[in-house]
């Protein structure tokens, strides 16, 4: 989009040496008689004048600049502040221990750039490793489908799903992230493994959990990571769209029908450490509160060598370490809603801590008031976080008092001890006696408390940050020594804007003014919505979802697709979580009289069978896997596959012909011999019937309707398959605790 407000051209562009040049050009005009020389009186007189002039103009050139800066500011969008970058780090006691730590917030953690912690942290005597059920993959199910079968009579289960048991969140491991847990976990679980730092020190350990120590029930800090950045500052965005999940512990009992029993732990609600994530939508702390009895924490076996039953069903993953789980106290459960379709997790872990770049300010004078109106105090500190700021005046016969921070003194009156922060000029503004209180001439202006901080050199990879000055209660240092770890990178921090980065960012706001109006708006402000990662957004005006019925003046329905990599069902589909983070963004923008209504689509299951002969010289299965795969591209919802690189179209029938120059195109195809189009009713396959043979044959599909390619069936010859009975069934969706299948851990290879 061009500039709408391009930078005014210099009052005057000449500099010192350009008004030298062109006196000395004058003289002979005026004084013919004078040769200038260096070191001459006249001389020095001119350079003297050029000089002035050149501050002069200096000065005036800068005039447009405020003009520009003071334009932003009665437009309400001023320069916006820099902001701090954040980040997860963990603790752990350089020597073993078996009693909880307290380590205050505001420790400093040195780096390239000062960090601090945000909250106080109970630092228990376990550490944490992080395991999850990995779903076989289609080449895996395929290798291991006679032990699978073996082990489903072993077990006497009706329906089983294999795993292989998987670390996650290690960060001396390097392991990808962030990890989909709706797409890549079996029982849609998390665990967490609590051990002691000795086999002899369980008991001890379990003690203090169990509040040994403290004689009340400890405090456990669990760290969360979403696995995504949002842009921007995490204070002023209301997400929505919370996770639905559990936590429980383990409690090494087993019910009457053999399966482990949890104990649910609460997550704490404690002002001072408030969960900060926001129902797993942002990077943040939860406290737990742990059980006040050793009798409610233990583990069940778990040594697949003395229990046959490890791993299986509801029971936490199955370890082939014995020194492990030797040294387990407890297993910590973190279920998540099994209908989710997309849940990306960057990290999670105990005895973690949030840590933002910043230094805190306490109690210092920044100012003596001169009594004057509409008063402007400067800040020596840049970066000033404002709703860290705590300002105090010092008042006749009452001490500093505190005043309250506004973002306009003309809506308050005379009698109002206010001000206005500027973060991006770091100033101070106060009243002028009609809006807002005068401070009393010589009376100290003091920041009783605030954290100055930001900048894009706070964004640190992973593993930058590598000691703490730990405190404890009492202000000092701690005389245990701690490691710190930091497990994910430091994200979020920005420079403060610049007068022609917020230029640029106005046309678009003037355009719509943060308002859904036209479709365009619609789509561009989906797209926006912070903390989610969306595919594909499609706007379909007077479309009624509920009624599936079209042309209904003042309804607007926005269709969301999350992002999804795997070209593989089910297709991405929109869950409770995105739809409602869409809504709450685009509701608080559309018009009072719009109808609005957010959707995922609805996907019709299909499935092909094709007929091709080879060319020589290629391989059979490289033909068919090619040709499978161009179905998978050609048919996916999302870009950049498609026929045009945006996703299947919406309401775009799928025909044979069109199939049929899809596989035609893949290298190795000499020729096709005919397509059929399968549709799925209730559990079985259904080809779409030609009235004659050659006739072509088309699924016609409505406007809020996609294909989603279940299957394709390649044959080399010269007809395709006619019935697909039993082939492609919907994949696998349930919670592992035995309700829709029992999750069995397989071993890949043995040794």
């Amino acid at each position: 989009m061009p500039n709408l407000f391009p930078a005014p051209p210099a009052i005057d562009d000449r500099r010192f040496d350009d008004l030298v040049a062109e006196l000395l050009a004058r003289v002979p005009a005026h004084t013919p008689e004078w040769k200038p020389q260096e070191g001459d009186p006249g001389r020095t007189l001119i350079e003297l004048f050029a000089w002035l002039a050149d501050t002069i103009l200096y000065r005036a050139n800068l005039i447009p600049e405020k003009q520009r800066l003071a334009f932003l500011e009665l437009l309400g969008k001023p320069l916006s502040p820099a902001r701090a970058a954040r980040g997860l780090v963990r603790l752990q006691p350089v020597n073993p221990v078996t009693i909880a730590q307290l380590v205050t917030r505001e420790s400093l953690i040195a780096g390239p750039v000062n960090f601090e912690t945000t909250e106080d942290i109970n630092l228990l005597p376990v550490t944490g490793d992080c395991y999850y059920k990995r779903e076989l993959s289609e080449t895996e199910q395929s290798e291991l489908a006679d032990v699978l079968s073996e082990l489903k009579d072993f077990h006497e289960l009706d329906d089983i799903a294999g795993y292989v048991t998987e670390r996650a969140f290690d960060p001396d491991l390097h392991l990808p992230s962030p990890l989909n847990v709706a797409e890549q976990v079996v029982d849609k679980c998390l665990w967490l493994v609590l051990l002691a730092p000795t086999p002899a020190d369980v008991e001890a350990v379990k003690a203090s959990l169990a509040g040994a120590d403290s004689g009340q029930a400890q405090q456990l800090m669990l760290g969360f990571d979403p696995g995504y950045q949002i842009a921007e500052a995490l204070d002023d965005i209301e997400l929505g769209g919370e996770v639905d999940f559990s936590i429980a512990i383990s409690t090494g009992e087993l019910d009457e029908q053999g399966q482990p029993v949890y104990l649910p732990l609460d997550i704490s609600d404690d002002p001072q450490n408030p969960n900060s994530t926001a129902g797993l939508t942002r990077r943040g702390m939860m406290k737990l509160t742990l059980p006040a009895s050793t009798s409610s924490i233990g583990v069940v076996g778990g040594d697949v060598r003395s229990d046959a039953n490890a791993g299986v069903g509801a029971r936490p993953p199955r370890l082939d370490d014995p020194e492990k789980i030797a040294r387990a106290v407890a297993w910590l459960r973190v279920q998540f809603d099994s209908s989710l379709s997309n849940l990306p997790i960057g990290y999670l872990g105990i005895n973690t801590v949030t840590v933002e770049q910043r230094i805190s300010i306490r109690n210092q004078v920044v100012a003596q008031s001169n009594g004057s109106a509409d008063q402007l105090v400067q800040l020596p500190w840049k970066n000033l976080q404002k709703q860290s700021l705590e300002l105090q005046v010092d008042e006749t016969g009452r001490g500093y008092v505190s005043w309250q921070r506004v973002d306009d003194l003309a809506l308050y009156g005379r009698d109002d001890s206010v001000y206005v922060l500027n973060p991006g000029l770091a100033t101070l503004q106060f009243g002028n006696g009609v809006f807002g209180r005068i401070p009393e001439a010589g009376r100290r202006i003091r920041i009783a408390s605030a954290w100055a901080g930001g900048g894009s050199e706070g964004n640190l990879k992973k593993g930058s940050l590598t000691s703490i000055s730990a405190r404890g209660l009492d202000g000092n240092l701690l005389g245990q020594p701690l490691t710190l770890t930091q497990v994910v990178a430091t994200e979020g921090g920005s420079d403060a804007e610049t007068l022609a980065e917020a230029e640029r960012r106005l046309p678009a706001w003037l355009k719509h003014r943060n308002r859904a109006v036209v479709e365009d708006d619609y789509r561009h402000l989906a797209l926006e919505t912070p903390g989610v990662d969306i595919g594909r957004v499609e706007v379909l005006p007077r479309f009624l979802p509920l009624q599936r019925s079209d042309n209904k003046p003042g309804v607007v329905s926005v269709m969301v697709l999350p992002q999804k990599e795997r070209l593989s069902p089910p297709n991405a589909r929109a869950d409770k979580p995105l739809v409602t983070r869409v809504y709450q963004q685009l509701k608080a923008r559309t018009p009072i009289a719009a109808e609005l209504y957010v959707i995922s689509c609805e996907y019709l299951p299909i499935a092909l069978s094709i007929a091709i002969s080879l060319r020589q010289g290629f391989s059979r299965d490289q033909v068919i896997y090619d040709v499978k795969q161009a179905f998978k591209e050609y048919l996916w919802s999302l870009p950049p596959h498609g026929p045009f690189g945006e996703g299947w179209p919406l309401g775009r029938k799928v025909g044979d012909r069109e199939m049929e120059v899809v596989a035609a195109r893949v290298a190795g195809v000499r020729e096709v011999a005919g397509c059929n189009i399968f549709q799925r009713i209730e559990q079985s396959w259904k080809k779409l019937a030609r009235l004659r043979p050659s006739d072509p044959v088309n699924l016609t599909l409505q406007k809020w309707q996609l294909p989603e390619l279940l299957g394709v069936v390649v044959t080399i010859g010269n007809s395709p398959e006619e019935e697909l009975t039993g082939l492609f069934g919907s994949p696998k969706v349930g919670s592992g605790d035995g309700s829709d299948f029992t999750a069995v851990p397989v071993i890949p290879e043995v040794c």
